[in-house]
């Protein structure tokens, strides 16, 4: 890192360092109870049009935008969702100029996702963002910062902040259901697909490929590397801890009531059955650490699991957590699961009704923030630390090492090529954010 950029990187986070300073500041400009949002949709692949769904849904709320650099995904998005003629583009600054516009759904590839998320906030639009917040640590920061700058709002997509089920195990566990909660473990253990061996080669012609890769180094258009294989690359995505891990990274931080970074991490894993080209591991445990004041009883210590070629999964779900306290023990599993047991094992008969991940339900309640003015229940500070965690084990992983981690500046010590990760490089493009 550049003397310049450091100094430029402590300096910004100096000025933003705590919880409670981002999330302080005055509530951006609440719509009124009965005034309609708008909202503009970027990124058109699944995901993207089954959450612009959920919003077209909801009361009072109206999808007038769709927006994606592939034409024939956005022409199917607009002919789906009922999107007015030349209100289908693809430039999400059409979207951002736009001043009946209020909110905007970020959908799209990971590399996208800050970047993106930076230019709504700069606009005044209040943001959807889909998992993960960002692509690396540093932007992730960035975009916390952009929201608190700017007065507005910012919802994750870790869609369990607004499933009834976890709410209320969470609460329980913060209340002291199985006594003080020193650690947890999670897993994603699922069977997930080969991308095999692909090639350089052209574009299709229907694919602004110079704006998908948008403010990353460009690198040649790949067959296997462009619409639902991004995932997989460390040029655009952040693995399936990324993917689909975060949300149960994010539920089982919840539950173990940590609100900063952890100091360590410790890693394992690799590519141990996928014979392809991704270079995410389908095989990880990682291990966080969080030391508090340092004594007996301030320690936490979280565990992720990822094993992606298998359908044994921990108590029969693929996503799930155990939360393990001095007076007993919670299982919890976003597909609706819950148990709960006292320190002999015997069961607890907890007033939790069981209930599966609710994406309505985190939608309706950004809308409600965005006419409340009250923080959404993901917001952009929680978003980054659970983001942060899959970027941070991640990092360990691929270099088979442990970090040390400082909360505060936001740098592994003592080890700069770990360090050189929790940023990236950006090329000349206006959709660079400003202060990397």
């Amino acid at each position: 890192m550049l003397a310049n950029d450091r100094r430029a990187f402590l300096k910004l986070s100096a000025a933003a360092l705590t919880a409670t300073a981002l999330r302080r500041g005055q509530a951006p400009a609440a719509a009124g109870a009965n005034e309609k949002i708008i909202v503009g949709l970027i990124g058109c692949g699944g995901r993207g049009v089954h959450d612009a769904g959920l919003f077209r849904s909801t009361p009072g709320v109206e999808v007038a935008y769709v927006c994606d650099v592939d034409e024939g995904r956005r022409d199917r998005a607009a002919a789906e969702l009922g999107i007015q003629s030349g209100r289908a583009v693809g430039d999400l600054r059409r979207i951002l100029d736009d001043q009946t516009v209020n909110a905007v759904i970020v959908a799209t590839p990971d590399h996208w996702h800050s970047p993106a998320s930076i230019l709504a906030c700069n606009a005044r639009k209040h943001v959807y963002v889909e998992k993960p917040i960002s692509h690396n640590i540093r932007e992730g920061r960035l975009l916390v910062e952009a929201a608190a700058r700017n007065k507005v709002l910012v919802q994750h997509g870790t869609q369990c902040r607004s499933t009834g089920m976890m709410i209320d195990a969470a609460r329980a566990l913060h209340e002291g259901a199985i006594g003080t909660v020193l650690a947890a473990k999670c897993w994603n253990v699922q069977r997930r697909g080969s991308i095999g061996r692909g090639h350089d080669c052209d574009p299709p012609p229907q694919l602004d490929y110079d704006n998908w890769v948008g403010p990353a180094t460009m690198i040649p258009y790949r067959s296997n590397r462009v619409h639902n294989r991004w995932t997989w690359w460390y040029h655009f995505g952040a693995g399936d801890m990324g993917n689909d891990g975060v949300h149960d990274i994010d539920y089982t931080r919840w539950g173990l009531g940590v609100e900063t970074h952890p100091n360590k991490v410790v890693a394992l894993g690799g590519k141990f059955h996928f014979d392809d080209d991704q270079e995410f591991p389908d095989t990880q445990q990682v291990t966080f650490e969080y030391a508090g004041a340092g004594g007996p009883g301030d320690r936490r210590l979280l565990v992720y699991e990822q094993r992606l070629w298998s359908t044994n999964y921990p108590r029969n779900v693929d996503s799930g957590a155990e939360f393990y306290g001095t007076a007993g023990q919670m299982f919890l599993s976003r597909r609706g699961k819950i148990e709960v047991r006292d320190a002999g094992n015997k069961p607890i008969d907890l007033p939790i009704k069981p209930e599966s991940q609710d994406d309505a339900a985190h939608v309706r309640n950004f809308c409600d923030s965005i006419r409340s003015g009250a923080p959404p229940r993901a917001d952009a500070f929680t978003g980054h630390l659970s983001a942060s965690l899959c970027h941070l084990g991640n990092i360990a992983t691929r270099l088979g090492r442990s970090l040390n981690f400082d909360p505060q500046t936001e740098h592994v010590l003592g080890d700069a090529e770990a360090d050189a990760l929790v940023r990236r490089q950006y090329r000349e493009h206006w959709g660079a954010p400003q202060g990397v």
